[in-house]
């Protein structure tokens, strides 16, 4: 049980670090430019990571392969996201709200995702916590 949750640890403080980081992005600094120089790094640093952590029996034609249409359409989604968070912080939203509430759309939004297309069951709780979550949208986003 402890091992799975070290995941979410590092999803955790990669998003606190991701988002002061990028609130911290030059305003006079192009977004895409910006971008290209961190996807350059994050593709080299992925590529040794990759070399570390290859079977030994395995070939990169071999593991290509495998991949199929999510590694593209990732790679949209990220620039989507990385976008939208450089232009969020530049529109002067505060790091404390713009990211609580994009985060609780999404969780509501996965939760009727999951719902739809993953047959995965709602309980009673998740109904009232996105409720409760919907309720404190409306007193956050109060003057």
């Amino acid at each position: 049980m402890g091992t799975s949750f070290w995941p979410i640890f590092l999803i955790l403080l990669s998003n606190i670090f991701y988002h002061i980081t990028t609130k911290s992005t030059p305003s006079g600094a192009n977004p895409f430019l910006s971008l290209t120089v961190t996807y350059i790094i994050s593709a080299l640093i992925s590529i040794v990571l990759y070399r570390v952590t290859a079977p030994a029996k395995t070939t990169l034609s071999q593991n290509l392969s495998l991949l199929n249409w999510t590694s593209l359409a990732l790679a949209v989604v990220i620039i989507g996201l990385e976008i939208g968070h450089i232009l969020l912080y530049r529109a002067a939203w505060n790091i404390s709200v713009a990211s609580l509430i994009t985060n609780i759309l999404l969780a509501a939004s996965l939760i009727l995702i999951g719902w739809l297309f993953y047959h995965e069951k709602i309980s009673s709780q998740q109904i009232i916590g996105v409720l409760i979550c919907l309720v404190g949208l409306f007193f956050i986003n109060q003057k």
